[in-house]
């Protein structure tokens, strides 16, 4: 997806979910829980399977829709056959990126359970189309998934806590509405590309600024030193 383009790809996401959902499947009852990850190690999937399989015994009209693909789909999808959730899983294989917002809007949480990653680019774009996140506390997750204010932050391989985070917001519309909304009014301006240039900018000639005034006293101290 163009730089250029983002966040608005996002801010205006809505507008596909009725469509996008129907197209997979998904009835006005399902909850659905979304993953956007490559099917690869760190990136936490078994986690979510086994979490999901105490997530429906409860919640029954929970659903979860893996984006993505890798060396690990017939691993993972054995596990889900294994855990009896085959009903309850969807798996895209690899999307364009120009469909990432769409079917983010499909969702209606986004749980992100990398065990290694900066600033997962899910996070923002999940908050910025409206949506709360449960994420594992790692790297730069804590910049954006703010506990009971735009969504869960948990500790990593967590299986029991994540269960909880979800089933609680699966059950809980208001509470998705409310973490949504105050990640999308903290972070769509933040995330603009034109912000972002000018604080890069900023930084560069603040850098420059002070690399500047370094060379000049230290040619100053040079030329005082002399006999």
């Amino acid at each position: 997806m163009p730089s250029s383009a983002w966040p608005t790809p996002f801010l205006d996401s809505a507008q596909h979910r009725d469509r996008v959902r129907g197209q997979l499947g998904y009835q006005p009852e399902h909850v659905v829980i979304g993953k956007v990850a490559r099917l690869f190690h760190l990136k936490g999937h078994e986690y979510v399977i086994r979490a999901a399989r105490q997530v429906v015994d409860r919640q029954p009209n929970a659903r979860f829709l893996l984006i993505g693909d890798g060396i690990l789909r017939d691993r993972l999808q054995s596990q889900i056959a294994a855990a009896g959730m085959t009903d309850h899983f969807q798996l895209t294989g690899l999307v364009p990126a120009q469909r990432i917002p769409e079917l983010i809007a499909a969702m209606d949480i986004v749980v992100h359970a990398s065990l290694r990653e900066g600033l997962a680019r899910v996070l923002p774009q999940a908050l910025i189309a409206g949506k709360p996140v449960v994420s594992y506390d790692v790297d730069g997750a804590r910049e954006v998934v703010i506990p009971d204010q735009t969504g869960f932050l948990l500790p990593p391989k967590s299986v029991d806590q994540m269960s909880a985070a979800l089933q609680q917001l699966v059950a809980d519309p208001s509470l998705r509405d409310r973490l949504g909304a105050e990640g999308r009014r903290r972070f769509a301006d933040i995330f603009r590309h034109e912000r972002m240039t000018a604080q890069l900018r900023a930084l560069y000639e603040r850098l420059l600024a002070i690399g500047t005034k370094n060379r000049n006293q230290l040619r100053i101290g040079g030329e005082e030193c002399k006999p």
